[in-house]
C-alpha cells in the first residue's frame, strides 16, 4: 500500500521562521536563500546553501531541520530522518522536526517510532492538523483502529470542514469493514470539496467490493482522471472496470497509457499481458511478461503466465526454463507439474510427463484450503540481495530518452527531481579542461593544486580546469582560437628550447579539438621531459581512455554507439590499452597520494574492467581523501546497489544527493519503490 505523505512544508516554514536565528548576519542570509529555495519546491538548491550554514556552524538546528523537509520532498527518507534527528539533538523544542521525523519514518516501515515522533509533536501542538492526520494514519497502518479513529475524531471535532480527515478516516471503516460508515465520510468529503480525487477512488472502490457496480466505480474514476490526469494508476484502475464491463478495447486503450505514462508500471504491463493472452495475442503478451520479469526478475506470476504462452506458440523448452524457477521457489504447486507434464509429452519426453502428471495429482489430492501460501505463485515478502541486484540490473535496460545534459541544466535541478526517469549510470571520470557546465549547484570546479600551480605559473594561454562533464564546443570562434593556439605552440617550440609545459598546453589544445593521437604525443613528450609531472600522467590517462572510444574497441557482443564496457573483452589491444591507461593513473597516484581524482577514476575504470570489489576500495579510498567528494559517494552507492547491498546503497546515494549530485535522488526512489 503506498504510504501518503500529508507534510506542508509551507506551513512548516512559516512557523518555524518566527523564530530567532542567533548568528551573523552573513549566516542569517545564506539560510534566508535557502527557505527561498525550499518555498520555490527547489530543493537540491536548497539543500546546498543549508549545507553552507552546517558548515560555518555545525551547532544550529535550523538548518538540519530545513535540510530534512528538501531531503523529505526528494524521497530520501533516511536522509531526512538523519536530518530531523540531528536537529532534536541540537534542539528538543523543534516541534516540527518530530512532524519531519515522524513522516520519514513512516515511510521507512518504522511506524511505531513514527507515532511516538507525533505524539510528542502532539504534546506542544495538540491542534496541529498535519500532525493529528499522519498520526492517524499511522495508527491505522498498524489496525490499531480503536486509537486510529480516536485520533480522527479528534481532528475532525478541531476541523469539521477538514476534507482529507474524512477521506482517511473513511479508509480505516472501510479495513474494519464498515461500508456503511465509510461512505458516509466519503460523501461528506466531496460535500466539502467536489476536486477530492482520493475520495472519487474510495467511492469507487466501496462500489467495486460491495456492490460489485462498475458502472457507478467506472463514472467515479472517469472523476479522478479528469482531476489527475497524468496518474497512471488511474488508468489500470479504470482498465480492470472496463473489462468487467466488457469494453476489451477501452480497457486496452487505458494499459497502453498507463504504461505510455509510466513504462516502469508492473501492474499495468501484468494486466496487459493477462488481457493480450486472452485474446490470443500471444506474442505481445510474452513481450509484456518479460518486460515484468526484467523489473521484477523473480516474479512468479509472470513466470507461470510466461511459461503457459510458450506452450502456446510450441516454445517448450522457454516454457520449460520458467516453469523451472516456479517450482524451485514453489515446489507443491500442483499446476506447475501439470504444465510442466504438458510440455514435456508435446516434446515426445512421456516418461518425465508422466512422473510430473503423478505429482500433480498427488499434490492436488494433498491439498487443503490452508496451502494457499505454497500453491500460488506470490511473491515473497522479503527482498533477498540478489533480488536487490537484479531489481538494479533492470534499471540498467528500462530507460526513457531523457537527455543526460538535462542534470545539469537549471531545469534538472528544480522540483522533484526523483520522479525524473533518467539513465542509471555511474557519474565519468574527471578530466582537464578549459570549458565547464555550471549550473545553481556547482558554480566552480573542483580544487586541485597541481592544477592550481599550473595556472599560477601563467604559462598556458589558456585557464586549465577539472570536470567529468564537459561542454561540447560548438562556438567557431573559441574552436578558432584553439587552432590559433597550436600554431602558437608550434612556432615557440621550433625557436625555443623545448619545456614540458609548452608540450603539456599544446596536448590540452589538441585534446580540446579530439585530436587525441596527437595530444598524446605531446604528453608523451612532456613526461619524457619531466618525469614528475603529475597533471600529464592525468591527462595522458583520460586522453587514452577518449581514443580507445574514438576507435570504438569495445567487446563482440557490445552494441554501437555505446559507451566502453570492458567485461568480456577478447581483444589483446583492449586489454593492454585498458592496463596503460590505469598505470598513468596509478603513476599520479605515486606522485601524488592524496590525489582523490585519479582513485576516483581508476574505479571507474575497475567498475568497466568487472573488478567491482577493487571499484569499491578506490572509491573509498577518494572518499576518504576527499569527504565532500559527491561523485565518489554516487558511484560507491551505485556499486553497492549492483552488488544487492541495499543499506549501503541508500546511504552513499542520500549522501550524494546531500552534496548535490542529483540523479542520486532518482536511484534512491526507483531502487525503494
Amino acid at each position: 500500500m503506498k504510504r501518503l505523505k500529508y507534510i506542508l512544508i509551507i506551513a512548516l516554514l512559516c512557523s518555524f521562521a518566527k523564530g530567532n536565528l542567533h548568528a551573523q548576519i552573513n549566516t542569517n542570509q545564506v539560510m534566508r536563500i535557502g527557505q527561498n529555495s525550499l518555498y520555490l519546491e527547489d530543493y537540491v538548491l536548497a539543500i546546498q546553501y543549508f549545507n553552507k550554514v552546517i558548515e560555518a556552524k555545525p551547532y544550529l538546528a535550523q538548518p538540519y531541520f530545513y535540510r530534512a523537509i528538501a531531503k523529505i520532498s526528494l524521497d530520501d527518507y533516511r536522509g531526512a530522518e538523519e536530518d530531523a534527528s540531528t536537529a532534536i539533538k541540537l534542539n528538543p523544542f523543534i516541534t516540527n522536526a518530530y512532524e519531519v521525523r515522524g513522516v520519514a519514518r513512516q515511510n521507512l516501515g518504522r511506524t511505531k517510532e513514527a507515532i511516538d515522533d507525533y505524539a510528542t509533536a502532539l504534546e506542544q501542538l495538540p491542534e496541529s492538523r498535519g500532525i493529528l492526520l499522519n498520526k492517524a494514519l499511522a495508527e491505522e497502518e498498524l489496525k490499531d483502529y480503536e486509537n486510529a479513529e480516536n485520533t480522527f475524531n479528534t481532528l475532525l471535532r478541531h476541523y469539521p470542514r477538514y476534507d482529507n480527515g474524512y477521506v482517511g478516516r473513511a479508509r480505516m471503516f472501510m479495513a474494519k469493514g464498515d461500508t456503511i460508515a465509510a461512505l458516509a465520510d466519503i460523501e461528506k468529503a466531496l460535500e466539502i470539496n467536489k476536486n477530492n480525487t482520493n475520495a472519487y477512488v474510495m467511492r469507487a472502490d466501496v462500489a467495486i467490493n460491495s456492490e460489485r457496480n462498475f458502472e457507478n466505480a467506472l463514472a467515479d474514476m472517469d472523476e479522478a482522471i479528469k482531476l489527475q490526469p497524468q496518474f497512471a494508476g488511474f488508468f489500470v484502475n479504470r482498465a480492470f472496470l472496463r473489462y468487467n464491463l466488457d469494453d476489451y478495447f477501452g480497457a486496452m486503450a487505458d494499459y497502453d497509457y498507463a504504461i505510455q505514462l509510466d513504462p516502469m508500471n508492473l501492474a499495468a504491463l501484468f494486466n496487459r499481458g493477462l488481457l493480450r493472452s486472452e485474446v490470443q495475442d500471444n506474442n505481445k503478451a510474452i513481450d509484456d511478461f518479460s518486460q515484468v520479469l526484467q523489473l521484477e526478475p523473480n516474479n512468479y506470476k509472470a513466470l507461470y503466465n510466461r511459461a503457459l504462452l510458450y506452450k502456446e506458440i510450441g516454445a517448450y523448452e522457454n516454457s520449460i526454463n520458467d516453469i523451472n524457477r516456479v517450482i524451485s521457489a514453489y515446489p507443491s504447486f500442483a499446476g506447475a507439474y501439470f504444465l510442466r507434464c504438458e510440455d514435456y509429452r508435446a516434446m515426445g519426453n512421456m516418461s518425465l510427463a508422466e512422473k510430473d502428471y503423478n505429482k500433480s495429482l498427488a499434490l492436488s489430492k494433498a491439498a487443503t484450503p490452508t496451502d494457499d501460501d505454497d500453491t500460488e505463485p506470490d511473491q515473497k515478502p522479503n527482498e533477498t540481495q540478489e533480488d536487490v541486484a537484479n531489481r538494479f540490473k533492470s534499471l540498467l535496460t528500462i530507460d526513457n530518452n531523457a537527455q543526460v545534459k538535462e542534470e545539469y541544466q537549471t531545469e534538472g535541478i528544480k522540483g522533484r527531481v526523483q520522479d525524473r526517469k533518467i539513465q542509471v549510470e555511474i557519474e565519468p571520470v574527471f578530466t582537464l579542461s578549459y570549458y565547464l557546465l555550471t549550473n545553481e549547484i556547482k558554480r566552480s570546479p573542483y580544487y586541485i593544486k597541481d592544477i592550481d600551480d599550473i595556472n599560477a605559473t601563467r604559462q598556458l594561454r589558456f585557464i586549465v580546469m577539472v570536470t567529468n562533464h564537459e561542454p561540447q564546443l560548438s562556438d567557431e570562434e573559441q574552436i578558432a582560437k584553439h587552432f590559433s593556439s597550436i600554431e602558437y605552440y608550434n612556432s615557440y617550440l621550433e625557436t625555443h628550447a623545448p619545456r614540458a609545459i609548452d608540450y603539456f598546453g599544446r596536448a590540452m589544445d589538441y585534446y580540446t579539438l579530439h585530436d587525441y593521437a596527437h595530444a598524446i604525443a605531446d604528453l608523451d613528450r612532456a613526461i619524457e621531459l619531466t618525469p614528475d609531472f603529475t597533471m600529464a600522467y592525468f591527462l595522458r590517462a583520460n586522453t587514452r581512455l577518449k581514443q580507445m572510444e574514438l576507435d570504438g574497441i569495445q567487446p563482440e557482443n557490445q552494441e554501437p554507439g555505446k559507451s566502453i564496457s570492458l567485461p568480456g573483452f577478447d581483444s589483446h589491444l583492449a586489454k593492454a590499452q585498458m592496463a596503460e591507461i590505469i598505470a598513468d593513473f596509478d603513476k599520479v597516484i605515486e606522485l601524488d597520494p592524496r590525489s582523490a581524482f585519479a582513485y576516483y577514476n581508476k574505479g571507474n575504470l575497475l567498475v568497466e574492467a568487472g573488478d567491482l570489489t577493487s571499484a569499491l576500495s578506490a572509491y573509498s579510498k577518494a572518499i576518504e581523501l576527499k569527504p565532500d567528494f559527491g561523485e565518489a559517494y554516487y558511484n560507491r552507492g551505485y556499486l553497492y546497489m549492483r552488488l544487492g547491498n541495499k543499506d549501503a546503497g541508500v546511504e552513499n546515494l542520500s549522501k550524494a544527493g546531500e552534496l548535490g549530485i542529483v540523479p542520486s535522488y532518482n536511484l534512491l526512489k526507483r531502487m525503494t519503490w
